[in-house]
């Protein structure tokens, strides 16, 4: 559900009410780019867990009180509230991606249960199926990216987890995966990664490595 809310009414429709569902607040003024911005996102995010979660929206410029108790310095500010008070918050225009992952945090969506039960599966099959399903999903691309590197398909683990390498798994997997398929890697070195032996495992990959080009290096590092 997703409503405007008030000084009159704010007690009743977001504390009362967060004892029920999480309560997302969006802080915002009909002047601020950046909220206008954020609040589609927003209320995507609030429309896909219907009943679940409720996104309330305060103008700041209407209810200074508010802004001020709630210590509202720069706006959007969004305050998730749960059982009465501020369980999680954030300022500032995040990308949607960000925006999906803080209502997560709250109340997963039904794609991210699915995405959840096939990461503990360990199933090929079903992370294939996952990721057909919700194709920007990183946590199921770096989960399926590792059963392909472990049996050596380099390759399609490389092109699973290239768009995802602003995450930190994803990047080490992509880097991974690039270094398995040089000429000149030492296979042994990925058999002792996967069995946990990773000061082995990085000395023979300095050693083979470690008067590569910046690019390799880079790779290397990310490991």
């Amino acid at each position: 559900m997703v409503f405007d809310v008030g000084e009159a009414d704010f007690d009743e429709r977001v504390i009362a009410r967060s004892r029920e569902v999480p309560v997302v607040v969006d802080f915002w003024a009909g002047w601020c780019a950046p909220c206008r911005a954020l609040g589609p996102a927003l209320e995507r995010a609030a429309t896909a867990r219907e009943g679940k979660v409720d996104l309330a929206k305060l103008d700041v410029d209407q209810n200074q009180g508010l802004a001020q108790a709630f210590r509202v310095q720069g706006i959007p500010a969004v305050k998730a509230f749960r059982n009465g008070r501020i369980a999680d918050e954030f300022t500032g225009a995040i990308p949607p991606a960000e925006v999906e992952r803080f209502f997560d945090l709250l109340v997963p969506s039904d794609e991210q249960l699915a995405a959840d039960a096939a990461i503990e599966s360990g199933d090929e099959d079903v992370l294939r199926r996952a990721l057909d399903a919700d194709p920007r999903n990183a946590r199921v691309a770096t989960a399926l990216a590792r059963i392909l590197l472990a049996r050596g398909d380099n390759d399609e683990a490389l092109a699973l987890v290239e768009p995802f390498e602003q995450d930190f798994i994803a990047a080490g997997l992509a880097a991974r995966a690039r270094l398995a398929t040089a000429e000149d890697a030492p296979e042994t070195a990925f058999e002792a990664w996967d069995r946990g032996d990773h000061v082995t495992a990085l000395e023979e990959l300095q050693s083979a490595f470690g008067d590569a080009d910046e690019d390799r290096r880079d790779d290397l590092r990310r490991v």
